[in-house]
C-alpha cells in the first residue's frame, strides 16, 4: 500500500515590487495627458504656468497638480490687484499734482507775459501821442497778441515799397522798443486796398504788400537785433481788408502794415470764450 505524499512544500509568494514604479509610471503618464490636454485648451499663460508645474514635478519632486507652488490663488490675484490698483490711483494722483503744478506756472507766466505786453503798449501809445501819430497809428492787444498798425502813406509813397525818409524814424524807434522784449515771435504784414497795380516794379498787390513787409521788417532786424528765425513777412494784398474798399476812406483803411507781437502762451479757455462771446 502506497504512503500518501503530504505536500509540506510552501507556494512560492511572487515578488511585487513592480508594482510601486509601476504606479509611479502611470501616475507620471496621468499627468502627463492632462498636461497635454491642458495645452490644448488653455491660452499661452496658461500653457507657461502648467509647463513650469510640469518642470518642477520632474525636476523637484513637487506634485503636478500641486498648483499653490506655481498658480496665484483667488485671494492671491485679489491682493495684487488690490495692490497694482493702489500703485495706479497713487501715480495718478501724482500725474494730477503734476498737472495742477504745470498749470500754476503757466498762469504766472501768462500773467507776466500779459504786463510785459501791457508795459509795450504803454511806451507805444506813448510815443504815437508825443509825436502826433494818433491818425496814422493805432495798437490793439487781444488775447493772441500785441498789433501795431501803421497806415501806409506814413511809411509809403502810393505805389512805392520805399520807406519814407522821415518814416524810418518811426521802424527805428518800434525796433529800438522790441528790443527789450526778445524771444517773442513777430509778424509783419502788408496790405493794399482794391486798385489794381502793374508797374515793371510790382505785378500786382501781391508783390507791393509783401516788399513793403519786407522793407520794414529789415529795419526791426536790424535796429532792434531781432532773431530773424522769429520774424517772418507777409503780403496779403487787397486780400484781407478792414473797412469797405468803396469809399476812399476805408481804401486809406485798408492800405496798411500790421506788425504783431505773438503770445507765448495763449489761454486757450479764455480765448474759446472770448469768440463765443464776440
Amino acid at each position: 500500500m502506497s504512503k500518501k505524499h503530504k505536500h509540506d512544500d510552501h507556494e512560492e509568494h511572487v515578488d511585487e515590487s513592480w508594482l510601486i514604479p509601476y504606479a509611479d509610471l502611470l501616475t507620471l503618464l496621468l499627468a502627463l495627458f492632462i498636461v497635454l490636454y491642458a495645452m490644448s485648451a488653455t491660452d499661452a499663460k496658461k500653457f507657461q504656468e502648467m509647463s513650469q508645474a510640469f518642470s518642477i514635478a520632474f525636476n523637484s519632486g513637487v506634485g503636478v497638480l500641486d498648483q499653490s507652488a506655481v498658480v496665484s490663488t483667488p485671494e492671491q490675484v485679489t491682493s495684487k490687484d488690490r495692490t497694482k490698483r493702489a500703485d495706479d490711483n497713487e501715480d495718478n494722483q501724482s500725474q494730477q499734482s503734476a498737472s495742477d503744478l504745470t498749470k500754476q506756472e503757466q498762469q504766472k507766466l501768462r500773467e507776466k507775459e500779459q504786463q510785459q505786453l501791457e508795459k509795450l503798449k504803454q511806451q507805444l501809445d506813448q510815443y504815437i501821442k508825443q509825436n502826433g501819430l494818433t491818425t496814422q497809428l493805432e495798437t490793439k492787444l487781444n488775447q493772441s497778441q500785441l498789433m501795431i498798425t501803421i497806415s501806409d502813406n506814413a511809411l509809403f509813397d502810393s505805389g512805392s515799397a520805399a520807406i519814407k525818409s522821415d518814416a524810418k524814424a518811426l521802424a527805428v524807434s518800434i525796433g529800438t522798443m522790441l528790443k527789450d522784449y526778445p524771444g517773442y515771435e513777430i509778424t509783419v504784414a502788408g496790405h493794399t486796398d482794391n486798385k489794381p497795380i502793374n508797374t515793371y516794379e510790382f505785378a500786382s498787390n501781391y508783390e507791393l504788400s509783401a516788399k513793403r513787409a519786407i522793407n520794414f521788417m529789415s529795419i526791426l532786424i536790424s535796429t532792434g537785433k531781432l532773431d530773424p528765425k522769429l520774424i517772418s513777412p507777409t503780403g496779403y494784398g487787397e486780400h484781407r481788408p478792414i473797412d469797405s474798399n468803396k469809399t476812399e476812406q476805408g481804401r486809406a483803411k485798408n492800405r496798411r502794415v500790421e506788425v504783431s507781437i505773438i503770445r507765448k502762451y495763449v489761454d486757450l479757455e479764455n480765448s474759446k470764450s472770448v469768440s463765443a462771446g464776440s
